[in-house]
């Protein structure tokens, strides 16, 4: 019977199988909603059927795939967490959001740890401070201060001692602009660039010899913005897709060391200056100041406010709860196995199932409808849009005209 098939039908039943397999490897492994995971399981299913009317031999071969990957995954089964009693926790950006519950959580769980943040008397400071342990250290750091990273430094190792680092968690970063990348101004892209990359490049660098010393952990606040173009967070996600290409070519290169390192990409939470409706008016004034005459009369300043109100709704119905990333900071920090991405939040392993396997005209339009959801064009669009209207309604009455004529000579 298996003569009767040939090359191509074995190499695409091939395709077929490892395509299904990876699929739902990825879904089972991203901790999603169960809808993705059943349509895995539907296409495996359909693919065993194919298999199994097409010729007995293939299935035998898919069972043994299968059980050979039962047997993995039992092998491989979770090993019990580090403890985290003894080891030192390094955390940048503890002001407020992730960084200040970060600092909460893991120092509540036995580390020691060192927390920095931009203003020393700062809310964000004086409540870490009340509420945590005496084995909490506060440090005054910009992360785009060499002298402030290299005195932080040397604070750190003079509490350390002859101690490496276990761990450092690269929670600081910005998102200064919001819309169109034609529209964005080049302070933002240097902005974010400055914070987000280079601020984490200098600051990773600066504590790597700890952190290889104690064979650590590396673990990043990342963004989905860096891996799929999210509309209006050009500057943003530029950013943290050259964030992202670093700490992967990282990862890499400090295996021989013991290092490891993750990334967290967390879906939309409500941090930082997010849900401030007078930042969103500064910046929203800002831009409307700086932007050419030209440029400004092409977008239209309704098109502008508009994706400003879009953002100011976006932040008011973002989560709350920052337990998903939390938990996941903690996981990379003692899984004996770390993950390489935790995805941390509902829909977060949806959307990148769907950048990974669906065609671009599909995810470019789920991005869409999840983020900013414009309805105004551009000023100048709708203008040549209105011209095209006029002209169509002109040459209709035109040709109407025409045909009256006709039917009068006639």
């Amino acid at each position: 019977m298996m003569e009767d098939y040939t090359l191509p039908f074995w190499i695409y039943m091939g395709v077929l199988t490892v395509f299904i397999g990876g699929a739902m490897k990825k879904v089972l492994a991203s901790h999603i909603s169960a809808a993705p995971t059943l349509v895995a399981w539907l296409g495996a299913t359909v693919l065993v059927e194919r298999l199994w009317a097409f010729c007995l031999p293939a299935v035998l071969v898919l069972a043994l795939l299968c059980l050979a990957c039962c047997l993995y995954s039992a092998r491989t089964a979770p090993a019990p967490a580090l403890p985290p009693e003894g080891k030192a926790v390094f955390i940048t950006g503890c002001d407020t959001g992730f960084g200040k519950a970060a600092a909460k959580r893991l120092d509540a769980l036995g580390f020691e740890v060192f927390a920095t943040v931009l203003d020393l008397s700062g809310q964000g400071a004086r409540e870490l401070q009340r509420s945590c342990s005496p084995r909490l250290t506060l440090l005054q750091v910009d992360i785009t201060q060499p002298q402030q990273i290299q005195q932080a430094l040397l604070d750190t190792k003079a509490k350390l001692g002859l101690r490496g680092l276990w761990g450092l968690v690269n929670n600081a970063g910005v998102c200064v602009n919001f819309g169109d990348a034609e529209l964005s101004l080049m302070s933002n892209y240097r902005g974010c660039m400055e914070v987000n990359f280079f601020g984490t490049l200098s600051i990773t660098k600066a504590f790597l010899p700890l952190l290889r010393q104690a064979k650590g952990r590396i673990v990043t606040i990342s963004s989905p913005a860096g891996d799929q173009p999210f509309p209006c967070l050009a500057a943003y996600g530029a950013s943290k897709a050259a964030l992202n290409l670093f700490i992967n070519t990282l990862r890499h290169e400090l295996e021989p060391w013991g290092v490891r390192v993750s990334t967290i990409l967390p879906s939309s939470y409500k941090t930082g200056q997010s849900s401030n409706h007078a930042y969103w008016e500064r910046q929203h004034k800002h831009l409307l100041q700086q932007l050419a005459p030209g440029l400004l009369d092409e977008y239209g300043d309704d098109y502008i406010t508009e994706t400003k109100e879009l953002f100011q709704n976006h932040a008011r119905t973002a989560n709350e709860d920052f337990s998903p990333v939390l938990d996941a900071i903690v996981r990379a920090l003692l899984s004996p196995q770390p993950l390489v991405r935790y995805y941390a939040g509902p829909g977060v392993g949806l959307m990148y199932f769907i950048y990974s396997y669906f065609p671009f005209s599909v995810s470019d339009k789920f991005l869409q409808k999840l983020f900013v959801k414009k309805k105004l064009m551009p000023r100048a669009l709708r203008k040549q849009s209105g011209l095209g209207m006029s002209l169509y309604h002109h040459n209709n009455n035109n040709n109407n005209n025409n045909n009256n004529e006709e039917k009068l000579d006639k």
